[in-house]
């Protein structure tokens, strides 16, 4: 019932102006409260849902932000999306969540639909690596903000993990324990967090004085728990295996950990793995998972926050200077990866 009441049909039930309707919902404060009641009587009894889309068309101001993640499979962007969803709803604000599947094609056009319903702004975790998905919705002068990439600070916000770092944390450790030769199941080439923990293991290799030939790299085409199990097959024919494997991310890293359980090689004994976001499921993993943490619930909350200062700056409220914030990750270290060499 409450998708064909109007305005109209209120202040008729009500028997007063469309405009007196309009005060009562937008402006209550300036409207007798004997006539309010009355008016708000006639929305209870008659289903009235104002149309938040017309509203959103004559205000210029949308009440919802877009954001749209690599994979919402992944519980990493779930603690993203929570820590977003807090701070927007803090500002009396809602978030549309949309997942790109690391699709450059549905990365587009998500970004279209969030053109057509004028968001307040969008937070973006890329996946085309042409940029041109970017430089496209550009055009549309909604504001955005990077997550879990690191920007031009001089040309949009962003919010980010030194995955440099966190990739170097990840293989020091393996170095420290013993470990010569190291796999890195790596993920989507084109994906900047993918080479940036590439960059960063090679950093703690060469720290150790072992060259480039020590690390060998198994890409996949996906993040996901079956391309990993597909990297840790790929794994297990080596004729040369390396003694441990260090993941681009957690669900790459179960999939490498259900490979080696199949083939009855033991983790960490034969095989030591270290993942990368420290999601839920790696403490409960059948062996717990060594990973590093990502925090990734304040990296949604700040990037909200910034896109929700940048949308108060273009309402002439205040001043904004885009910034780019890059937290620091933290290694975890469970029983995967402590076999003694």
């Amino acid at each position: 019932m409450s998708q064909s009441v109007g305005i109209k049909d209120v202040a008729r039930a009500a028997g007063v102006s469309v405009g007196t309707v309009s005060n009562v919902i937008n402006r209550p404060d300036t409207v007798a409260t004997e006539t309010r009641a009355r008016v708000q009587s006639a929305i209870d009894r008659l289903g009235y849902v104002r149309s938040e889309s017309a509203r959103q068309l004559r205000a210029g101001r949308s009440r919802i932000m877009g954001l749209l993640v690599l994979d919402m499979g992944n519980p990493f962007f779930v603690d993203v999306a929570r820590g977003a969803e807090r701070a927007a709803r803090d500002a009396g604000l809602g978030v549309m969540v949309c997942n790109s599947a690391q699709s450059a094609g549905e990365e587009a056009d998500y970004l279209s639909l969030f053109a057509e319903q004028r968001v307040r702004g969008v937070l973006l975790t890329p996946t085309d690596a042409s940029g041109r998905n970017i430089e496209t919705f550009r055009r549309h002068n909604i504001p955005f903000v990077l997550v879990d990439r690191v920007g031009d600070s001089t040309t949009e916000c962003s919010v980010s993990v030194d995955d440099v770092a966190g990739g170097a944390l990840a293989v020091r450790h393996l170095v420290d324990a013993g470990h010569r030769t190291i796999a890195y199941v790596s993920g989507p080439p084109g994906l900047n967090q993918v080479r940036d923990r590439r960059t960063g293991a090679l950093n703690a290799l060469a720290e150790a004085g072992f060259g480039p030939g020590s690390l060998r790299e198994l890409p996949t085409e996906r993040l996901d728990v079956s391309a990993g199990r597909d990297a840790g097959a790929r794994l297990l024919g080596l004729a040369d295996r390396p003694t441990a494997v260090f993941c681009a991310n957690d669900l790459l890293a179960l999939g490498v950990l259900q490979a080696m359980y199949a083939a009855g090689v033991r983790v960490p004994d034969d095989l030591a793995i270290v993942g990368y976001d420290d999601i839920e499921f790696a403490a409960a993993a059948a062996v717990p998972l060594t990973s590093v943490r990502q925090p990734a619930v304040t990296m949604g909350a700040l990037a909200a926050e910034l896109l929700l200062e940048e949308t108060e700056a273009g309402n002439g409220s205040t001043r904004h200077e885009h910034r780019r914030v890059v937290l620091q990750p933290e290694l975890v270290v469970r029983r995967s990866s402590l076999s003694a060499r």
